[in-house]
């Protein structure tokens, strides 16, 4: 055994980190090709996976700050390029690679995942062409989400200043990178969030815009956020990213795809020369169809003119009847002042001072007369109300009104004793009745026959079974016996003639086979 006394000795924790400096120092940052496994998220924020190959495994973290800032999201089966530096973790004796950064590895990789998304998001209902909106046909202010420094914003401003000027609003985004899609998302729903009669005025088209460029550069147009936040717009919403061979998700889920960022500014406005030609168009022909309609409405006029008769003609009959009247109206005239002065004469006589103090006598007297029979007729009358009140004050005393509550409490004893009674024998009488019908019906139901070792047959729909000729062959059939019990049975096939043979012949096919449920004639 060889001596060991000379071996330099080291605690747990010494031994631990001095293997993690080795690696830190060894290796420092490295670039690690693999596919994604395990991938674990906790409450903490930070991402947990596996990067392996067909020969190893390399366990890896993403710190919350890293991880929320990757360009994709690691997912369980993506071939990725991971970033970092290895470090050890003392507290469990493992190795690990701290990622500082993510991405595809290759183009299929990226198209992969583009697929895969794609489909994920479409069935969620956001590519849907019936929740698409329709343009407006003269926006009054357009937004544009791009960079404000390319040439893009420039090629759109330029389109726009030819064809419409109207007002444009400009949300500046960074068009590639890391920050990309969160900034496009952002500007959407910016733009969103204006208030339509706030200070800065809503667009009514939002355009999104970015030249052209390769898969990877596009990519930020790819992501969920931006994809969701284009389909919950309400603002109408026109993609115009890359050229018109380039793709992206959000091409799919906005209201309208333009080929190019110029394209698009010709998609959102008209060309006001055009819409002033129309316009001037549309007033010629209104001008010659006003011209025309009252030249044919004067022509139908002097038509209708030319029919009508002359105005003297018109006038003559009733001229006549006119003057006809006028003759008549002076003696009728004279006639009724003549009738209302007579009349006059005749009142203004019976009108005299003398006939009037007769009347006023006369109707003295009789008011006179009219009071005194009132004044006795008021006096018979509160007679005979004293009397029917005073009768009625004596029958209303404590003792008579006793007298008949006990009368009446006797009566009412007595119509309850006889109401009982009577209900006692009208249940017995029932009953009665009501024993002797179930009696009837006991000795008349047809298990009484059954009991006597007869069978009731019934057919599918269950129906009582009279005859056997009525039976298809292949008939499913219920047979009830006089214990309630039942048998289920399918007949055969039933020889032609169904004459006394045929009956004998199935008998004794059913005897011969027992246990065979299937077959019954």
């Amino acid at each position: 055994m060889s001596d060991t006394t000379n071996v330099a000795e080291f605690s747990v924790s010494e031994i631990s980190f001095a293997i993690k400096r080795t690696m830190e120092d060894t290796f420092g940052y490295v670039r690690v090709r693999g596919e994604l496994g395990r991938i674990s998220r906790p409450g903490s924020g930070h991402v947990y996976l596996d990067l392996k190959d067909d020969k190893a495994v390399l366990a890896g973290v993403i710190w919350r700050g890293v991880a929320s800032r990757l360009k994709i999201q690691p997912e369980q089966g993506l071939e990725v390029i991971a970033t970092g530096k290895i470090t050890t973790f003392p507290g469990q004796s493992k190795y690990q690679l701290v990622i500082e950064s993510l991405e595809p590895a290759g183009v299929g990789a990226l198209m992969a995942l583009l697929e895969e998304r794609k489909k994920k998001l479409a069935a969620e209902g956001l590519f849907d062409e019936a929740r698409k909106q329709l343009l407006p046909r003269l926006p009054r202010t357009i937004g544009v989400v791009t960079s404000p420094t390319g040439a893009v914003i420039r090629d759109i401003l330029h389109r726009i200043t030819d064809r419409y000027p109207l007002h444009v609003l400009v949300w500046p985004v960074r068009v590639q990178g890391e920050t990309c899609g969160a900034e496009v998302a952002n500007g959407i729903r910016g733009f969103n969030a204006l208030s339509p009669d706030g200070p800065i005025p809503r667009p009514d088209v939002l355009i999104v815009a970015r030249g052209g460029g390769s898969i990877e550069d596009l990519w930020g147009f790819n992501e969920e956020e931006v994809v969701r936040a284009a389909a919950a717009s309400d603002i109408p919403l026109i993609s115009a990213v890359g050229h018109e061979t380039d793709w992206t998700l959000i091409d799919l889920a906005a209201d309208v795809r333009a080929p190019t960022p110029t394209g698009a500014a010709e998609i959102a406005v008209p060309v006001k020369a055009e819409l002033l030609n129309a316009i001037d168009d549309l007033s010629r022909r209104l001008g010659s169809g006003l011209v025309r309609l009252l030249s044919s409405r004067r022509t139908e006029l002097r038509a209708a003119s030319a029919a009508l008769p002359a105005p003297r003609d018109l006038l003559a009959l009733p001229r006549q009847r006119l003057d006809t009247y006028s003759e008549r109206l002076q003696p009728a005239l004279r006639a009724t002042l003549r009738d209302r002065r007579a009349r006059l004469d005749t009142a203004n006589a019976r009108l005299s001072p003398a006939t009037l103090q007769r009347t006023m006598r006369y109707s003295a007297e009789r008011i006179e007369v009219l009071s005194a029979r009132s004044l006795r007729a008021l006096a018979v009358i509160t007679d005979k109300r004293r009397h029917r009140f005073e009768a009625t004050a004596q029958r209303l005393s404590p003792q008579r009104l006793s007298e008949r509550a006990g009368l009446s409490r006797e009566k009412l004893e007595g119509l309850a004793s006889r109401f009982e009674r009577a209900f006692a024998e009208r249940a017995k009488a029932d009953r009665a009745r009501l024993n002797a019908v179930d009696k009837l019906l006991e000795s008349l139901s047809y298990r009484n026959v059954l009991q006597r070792g007869f069978a009731l047959v019934r057919d599918d729909t269950g129906a009582p079974v009279r005859s056997a000729q009525g039976i298809a062959a292949g008939a499913v059939i219920d047979i009830e016996f006089g214990d309630e019990s039942h048998l289920t049975a399918v007949t055969g096939s039933t020889p032609a003639g169904g004459g006394t043979a045929s009956k004998k012949a199935r008998t004794a096919k059913s005897s011969a086979e027992p246990k065979k449920q299937g077959t019954l004639f």
